[in-house]
């Protein structure tokens, strides 16, 4: 057997910042602290974080007054940072830049008085915190099927924005869609899905044609670990989406030749050696790594945090 070890793969850099965003919180403040939301979509990162001590929550009114709570990478809406002013929390921004971005376009679109498209999936956080910016202005679109239904009046402003981890075929498809209804649409200056989605996509658009089986490590709620699998499936091959090494099942393996392993942008590197050393001592396999793209970006650590580190 032949392990493709595709790269880049896993973390990326707001990923990265957000992870030593609470780690550096709990130094600082203690393991008492409180996030808003999962700090990344991943198993793995939430339960280590909760065996420090943490909570995670859903509710603003589930922190206790006074408390310290950090906002996930994904983002949240002004209503509720609104709410933890309320309460007095002392909070600490953990979203990710290119998250914050589509907020400042959205915010941007809306008062030069555009009505606004966002291009994503229903409920996942990262979409409520962007459409929080102007609730009553924002519509929501998932697919063509979905923009064929769109209704505005006759010389309407319009502009489109995306989540950051979409199907970059899928997004395309959607943007294709809505500038052959609306041939005036505006869009944002830069893309939005964020480098490390494009790139773990190209990775195994190139070497899924290569693999008897794909495996991509990440949860099953992280939109970019799910659009891996999705790419892999559309290419005919067999894929699967796993949290560990615990979920891999031998029977994926029979008769195969080549698998090509990759990684979500909020699933750690630990998992992912643990899934090639498990293929290596059962079968023997060589490890071939490929790398389709490099990636040097770092984000610093939010201002608050900062400010906190250099008072103490």
């Amino acid at each position: 057997m032949q392990i493709l070890l595709a790269n880049p793969r896993g973390f990326c850099a707001g990923v990265n910042m957000a992870i030593e965003c609470l780690d550096q919180a709990i130094k600082l403040c203690g393991s008492n602290i409180y996030v808003y939301h999962e700090i990344v979509h991943n198993k793995y990162v939430v339960e280590r974080f909760t065996k420090q001590g943490v909570t995670f929550v859903d509710a603003i009114y589930e922190v206790p007054r006074g408390a310290w709570l950090l906002y996930s990478a994904h983002g949240v809406s002004p209503a509720v940072r609104d709410e933890a002013r309320q309460r007095g929390l002392r909070t600490i921004d953990a979203t990710c830049p290119l998250v914050t971005k589509v907020h400042l376009e959205a915010i941007r679109f809306t008062n030069a008085g555009y009505r606004l498209i966002l291009i994503g999936h229903e409920g996942h956080d990262e979409v409520i915190g962007t459409m929080g910016e102007a609730p009553q202005n924002i519509t929501l679109v998932d697919s063509p099927e979905d923009v064929d239904r769109l209704e505005f009046a006759p010389g309407s402003k319009l502009a489109y924005l995306t989540q950051t981890t979409l199907s970059v075929n899928e997004a395309n498809r959607v943007i294709e869609r809505l500038r052959q209804r609306f041939p005036g649409i505006e869009c944002p200056p830069k893309e939005d899905i964020c480098y490390a989605t494009t790139n773990r996509q190209e990775a195994v658009s190139e070497l899924a044609p290569q693999a008897d089986v794909v495996l991509v490590l990440g949860s099953q709620n992280s939109s970019n670990s799910q659009r891996l699998k999705e790419i892999a499936t559309e290419m005919g091959k067999p894929s699967y989406l796993i949290d560990g090494v615990a979920e891999i099942d031998l029977r994926w393996f029979d008769n195969c030749r080549t698998v090509l392993i990759t990684a979500g942008a909020s699933a750690p590197e630990t998992v992912v050696q643990e899934c090639v050393d498990f293929l290596v001592d059962r079968f023997g396999a060589d490890v071939e790594p490929v790398t389709i793209r490099q990636e040097n970006v770092y984000f610093q650590l939010p201002r608050e945090l900062r400010v906190l580190q250099s008072s103490l």
